[in-house]
């Protein structure tokens, strides 16, 4: 099984439509899919207590109960790798988005082909999410999936590679552990490397994470940074 989506929308044309669609998008790329339909947000939160091996969320944002904006906040308190796409009439909600780092707004009446292109993003965040660190502690193996990471810090031979949780430290060249990273990887000066995407905001001398850390930018950093930013939206 490639990927599970579940559709959750107190509409039933609307639930069938987005799974049509997602079964045809599916099968146009060879992937394998399952996908369920949940037609409150309550019933997908109960079913997700048994089961939280899901890929893709298309949620509409009104429903009764549990709101599609709830249901989302409930699932990133565990889980930060499934991507969460709203599906919504309303173009007043898409703020809300921002809190649950939803992939992407679709309004409707939903659009084939703007789906289909949402759908091909969700799956190239998934491969990416997939990728990890492998590192060589003293007395263990740690594995830590790239997009848990927040940075990298060098301090002479040694990198601490940072999760906003968590920090490990290695004995390894910088540069053997950024040939292990990704696009959403941007060296800012000769000590540290950031994730692009759990960068919050920058000012002229530091960059914000996610967790609170502060990254100082050297000079002429702030600039670039701010292009990379900006070429991966």
């Amino acid at each position: 099984m490639d990927y599970r989506i579940a559709v959750c929308d107190d509409e039933p044309q609307a639930r069938e439509l987005a799974q049509a669609c997602a079964v045809q998008w599916a099968h146009k790329h060879g992937y394998s899919v399952e996908v369920r339909q949940f037609p409150t947000g309550d019933a997908f939160l109960f079913q997700y207590e048994q089961d939280k091996a899901w890929d893709i969320l298309l949620l509409d944002v009104e429903m009764p109960g549990c709101s599609g904006v709830e249901l989302a906040k409930a699932v990133r308190q565990q889980n930060k790798r499934t991507q969460i796409v709203f599906i919504t009439g309303y173009a007043d909600y898409i703020a809300e988005g921002y809190d649950v780092s939803a992939l992407h707004y679709l309004l409707k009446p939903l659009d084939r082909e703007k789906l289909f292109s949402v759908l091909g993003r969700a799956a190239e965040r998934l491969h990416q999410s997939g990728r990890a660190l492998l590192l060589e502690l003293p007395e263990e193996l740690v594995r830590v999936p790239l997009y848990e990471v927040e940075y990298l810090e060098v301090r002479g031979n040694y990198v601490t590679v940072h999760t906003g949780r968590e920090a490990y430290t290695v004995k390894k060249a910088l540069s053997a552990l950024e040939r292990e990273l990704d696009a959403r990887f941007f060296r800012v000066g000769r000590s540290f490397v950031v994730n692009l995407g759990k960068v919050r905001r920058a000012t002229k001398k530091e960059a914000i994470l996610e967790s609170g850390s502060a990254v100082p930018l050297p000079r002429g950093g702030y600039e670039a940074l701010n292009r990379a930013i900006l070429q991966t939206l």
